[in-house]
């Protein structure tokens, strides 16, 4: 979740939240939304003094350090660490990493073991949702799919209802809360049936509500009983949970839901933007780039064939997919995160060895060439070769489980916008003639 004062032009790499992180427990622990109401008024009170004494102040550049991504000012590595894990399991439940989005808190196990009951109580999405995701096409691309049924559950929106019944407007985060925890509880089974539907047999097993977020999807999706393939969930809905503020995504459901759409609505503009070959699908450009010098190297290759493909990519005018990032400007810490889990559990995979032959090859080559400010790996150069590794071949889905992970910081920041009272969005424009006149004037 970004900082409550985050704008169109901000750059938030580290996402430091109102009250720091912290770690709370108490005698009867309180539900994310007790803690959440609690929060309140102490950021609100801290946003009107930051305006009073800088409001009127503008950035410079901003220069972004070679730290990488924070959550609420904790690295990832911090996070695998500090959060609740699943009995027996090694990495971070998704439901800790929304509790630290929204709170700035780590909570404890019995609070997250709350929130998976919570969600899992939630997840029933309506008949009609089920009978409009049914009736899809299977040519159809499992992300317009997904998009279409998160924008109808606005259907049974509680803040959409509030608003029309005229809810004051510093009531307006309560609502958008339910619709929060409504959204990502729901998100699972939609995925799950547009899987089946595309790639199975459409037959759906029951949420189970003993069981986490991530174990349930992964049972929808038919994984389930694969205790590895649950645990990479866990990490990869926990790391590709958010990002900085400015990219796609994320910032397309703050500006929709700057105007008041419910967080339906905008997560379903999120995901509409996610979709993008720009940003959601560059996973699946990676791991079709890998397969194709696969088959010109073969299976073992030396580091010379893996270093000439390399070139010979780039001598096409194409680039290295996964390698390079517009914000940051070092290894991403998800790569890493990813490469250490298939250190664990997949040591020996072909895959894995080439993906880790180019890490060691292909920064060299893009400094040599002058391409890339930033010739380091991003998380998009590791997941598919995960994913492809237990079973999930069908690429096209994987932006499906992308969306999932992105709906955590998003619906996040819509509580936190709608709390503080955040305007509508209106980011400045200005024609090419303008600005030339703008500068020649000045000249």
């Amino acid at each position: 979740m970004a900082a409550p004062l985050r704008t169109a032009f901000q750059l938030q790499i580290s996402r430091a939240g109102p009250s720091g992180f912290r770690s709370m427990a108490t005698a009867k622990p309180k539900t994310l939304k007790e803690r959440f109401a609690e929060l309140i008024p102490e950021e609100i009170a801290n946003v009107k003094a930051i305006r009073a004494a800088h409001g009127k102040k503008a950035f410079g550049q901003v220069t972004v350090d070679q730290e990488g991504i924070r959550f609420r000012g904790h690295t990832i590595p911090d996070i695998q660490k500090a959060l609740p894990k699943a009995p027996g399991g090694n990495e971070p439940l998704p439901e800790g990493l929304f509790w630290l989005l929204l709170t700035g808190e780590i909570p404890t196990e019995e609070q997250v073991r709350g929130l998976s009951a919570e969600w899992a109580a939630r997840a029933t999405i309506p008949s009609f949702v089920e009978e409009l995701i049914d009736r899809c096409p299977s040519t159809l691309h499992p992300m317009s799919q997904f998009s279409l049924a998160v924008t109808a559950l606005n259907h049974d929106s509680a803040f959409a209802k509030a608003y029309a019944e005229g809810i004051s407007k510093k009531d307006y985060w309560g609502p958008t809360f339910e619709d929060a925890m409504d959204l990502i509880a729901k998100l699972p089974n939609i995925a799950g049936r547009i899987y089946r539907n595309v790639y199975g047999d459409g037959k759906l097993p029951a949420i189970d509500a003993s069981k986490d977020y991530s174990a349930n999807l992964a049972s929808l999706l038919g994984f389930g009983d694969n205790e590895a393939f649950v645990e990479l969930l866990r990490l990869y809905i926990t790391i590709h949970s958010d990002h900085e503020g400015g990219n796609v995504s994320a910032h397309t459901g703050k500006l929709v839901g700057s105007a008041l759409s419910d967080p339906f609505l905008a997560f379903g503009a999120s995901l509409n933007g996610l979709a993008g070959p720009l940003h959601g699908l560059a996973n699946q450009e990676v791991l079709i780039w890998l397969t194709q010098m696969k088959k010109k190297v073969g299976e073992n290759p030396t580091n010379e064939a893996v270093r000439d493909y390399v070139w010979a990519t780039l001598n096409a005018g194409q680039v290295i997919p996964g390698y390079g990032h517009a914000v940051l400007r070092k290894t991403d810490p998800r790569y890493t995160a990813q490469r250490e889990f298939a250190l664990k559990h997949l040591p020996n995979d072909p895959f894995f060895k080439l993906v880790g032959q180019i890490y060691e090859i292909a920064p060299k080559v893009l400094l040599e060439a002058g391409k890339a400010a930033n010739p380091w790996p991003n998380v998009d150069a590791h997941s598919g070769v995960l994913l492809t590794y237990y079973g999930l071949t069908q690429m096209q889905f994987y932006t499906v489980l992308f969306g999932v992970s992105r709906a955590f910081g998003v619906a996040a920041q819509l509580c936190w916008d709608r709390a503080l009272g955040a305007p509508l969005e209106r980011p400045k424009s200005y024609s090419s003639a303008a600005i030339k006149k703008m500068f020649e004037s000045s000249s």
